[in-house]
């Protein structure tokens, strides 16, 4: 009786065995019928359900805008500091370039006096000399320093020839540069003086000869400045005198 012979040593029966396959193929068949629908491919409506996408990491903002907010920062003040502090090109006058330093291959140095009925009227300190002597962006090849009180100092790159219009020039040009009165030297005017209908030129040159100031007739603006020269330009409605003489050994003059 029975579906099949039955064992006693422990084995199982082969209906048994049947019966324990089956279950564990249904088990299966529940399991795989249960899982999930996988991204990418279609669920139970027949819509396909869209790829998961991984998100990398996530990078914080604010630090991000700071970074650009000082690199833009940094290039605005080096633009800033470029246009500030760039040497600006100062036009030449009268042929004679400005230059941003000093030069030594040629340098001497001649003396120019402008009297006005009997009184001595200084040059003005740092002629030729832009941004001013105590913070200079150029000199001209001409110049006055305020230690050296009437001195032209020639300091050029080239064993040139200098006139007197040529520092005239190069003293209106300064002057004007920063706004000041215009410094010509023509029939009617020497610097900021303009000559009345009773006033007349006289110029002397002092060639440092040992023959003192001698009377010059022809155009001052030709006259050649040479090293210790003296150059006297004496404006005055009377007769003309003997300019004062020019002491190079004087302390502020030691060394010219």
């Amino acid at each position: 009786m029975g579906s099949g012979p039955v064992r006693t040593d422990g084995a199982s029966h082969p209906a048994e065995a049947r019966k324990v396959k089956s279950v564990f193929y249904q088990g299966m068949a529940s399991s795989t019928r249960t899982k999930a629908p996988q991204r990418g491919t279609k669920g139970k409506s027949g819509r396909r359900l869209p790829p998961k996408v991984k998100s990398g990491r996530e990078v914080p903002l604010l630090p991000v805008v700071v970074g650009v907010l000082l690199v833009a920062l940094f290039v605005g003040l080096v633009v800033y500091y470029y246009v500030n502090t760039r040497p600006t090109t100062v036009a030449a006058a009268g042929g004679i370039p400005c230059d941003q330093l000093e030069h030594s291959q040629t340098h001497y140095h001649a003396v120019l006096q402008i009297i006005h009925e009997g009184v001595l009227t200084p040059l003005p300190g740092g002629i030729g000399i832009q941004g001013g002597e105590s913070s200079p962006t150029c000199f001209y090849w001409l110049h006055v320093h305020s230690a050296n009180q009437n001195a032209i100092h020639i300091e050029s790159p080239a064993n040139d020839t200098f006139t007197l219009s040529q520092f005239f020039a190069v003293w209106n040009a300064w002057s004007t540069n920063k706004g000041g009165p215009k410094e010509p030297l023509d029939a009617t005017h020497v610097s900021s003086f303009t000559l009345t209908p009773g006033e007349k030129v006289y110029v002397y040159v002092d060639a440092g000869d040992g023959k003192g100031a001698q009377l010059f007739t022809g155009d001052p603006g030709t006259i050649i400045l040479k090293a210790h020269e003296v150059i006297s330009l004496e404006i005055t409605s009377g007769p003309a005198t003997p300019p004062p003489g020019f002491d190079w050994t004087a302390t502020g003059n030691a060394g010219l």
